[in-house]
Parts: C-alpha cells; structure tokens; sequence
C-alpha cells in the first residue's frame, strides 16, 4: 500500500487511475499472451491520443473486444466493425478498429510460428530478458523497439510503430524504466 513517503515516477501524476496502473502494471513482467494481445489492443488506439484517454476506456475495449479472447477478435466480420465504429465507449476511428482485427489474425500467425507471442517480442531481447534501465533517462524508442516495430510492420501488423511497441514493452515489463528512486522500481 503507497504511503506519503512513497514516490512515483512524475508521469503518474495525481490521477488515481493512473497511479494505480503505475503501481501495479507499468514495467511489471508479463508472459500471458492474452495480456500481451489486449496490451496491443490498447497501445494500438493510443496512438495519437494520451494514455490515460485509453485507460478511462479499458473496460468498454475489455467488453468490445470479447474480452481480448484474440481467436473471437481475429473472427469479426464486418457487423463486428460496425458495431464498434458505433460503440461510444473506445476510440471510434475505423482504421484502428480494422487493424485491431487484422493485428488478432496476424497475432495468431505469430503464435503458431513462434509458440507464443511472448517467446516472439522476446527474441529480440538480449539474452531473452527484460531490461531494467537505471539511467533515470526514458526513451520514445530504443533500437529494440525499432527492430520490432520493423519486422511486425513486415508481417503486416498496422499502428504499431517503434514508439507505440516501446510503450507496449514498458507496459508488459519488457523494459523496466521506473525512474530509480521509484518505489515500484
């Protein structure tokens, strides 16, 4: 439980629903492959906008996107499209509601050829391990982030540019950037 002496990284700020996230999610390792589908889910609507704008929506994509089941999202059809260009609970902009379906079928893709997703993103990772960066310095992206941004991109997946899979390794506990004198570091 945070206390007053606990301290945060500076981007939480003072909204709970942000501090929350940032105590028990931000730079925490993850392997689920669901986690990791939803975290794409989520970090793809947010490119362009703030994160807290898709963390107020979270449970309206948990209920829109089957709760991120990837094999019921990677089987919309066109009513499904239509149904959450009208859903007023996420971010209605077509392109990113089609790439959220197609991203589903690539997903699947890479889970067959890889075994998971997980064992995917990381390896790309030095030695297969997440980084706890102590630099007190956080990056937009990092040659990691670039190179899977790349080969994704090559696969077809769509709004996932070497910033938003940065921020998709920050949230999954790929990186660890807790500034270092966190007490979630």
């Amino acid at each position: 439980m945070p206390t007053k002496e606990t301290k945060r990284c500076t981007w939480a700020g003072t909204d709970p629903l942000y501090m929350q996230y940032h105590d028990e999610e931000w730079g925490k390792e993850i392997h689920d492959d669901k986690i990791l589908f939803e975290f794409l889910i989520l970090e793809s609507a947010q490119a362009g906008l703030s994160w807290i704008t898709i963390l107020r929506r979270r449970e309206n994509y948990r209920k829109a996107f089957a709760d991120f089941d990837v094999k019921k999202v990677a089987a919309f059809d066109e009513k499904d499209t239509e149904r959450l260009l009208n859903d007023v609970g996420i971010i209605r902009n077509r392109l990113k509601i089609t790439a959220a379906i197609s991203n589903a079928k690539l997903f699947i893709e890479v889970q067959k050829e890889f075994g998971s997703f997980d064992k995917y993103l990381y390896s790309f990772m030095p030695d297969g391990k997440p980084i706890n960066n102590t630099t007190g310095i956080i990056p937009a992206s990092t040659p990691i982030s670039d190179a899977i941004s790349k080969d994704m991109k090559k696969r077809g997946f769509k709004f996932f540019g070497t910033t938003i899979c940065y921020a998709h390794m920050q949230a999954t506990g790929m990186v660890n950037d807790h500034l270092p004198d966190c007490s979630f570091k």
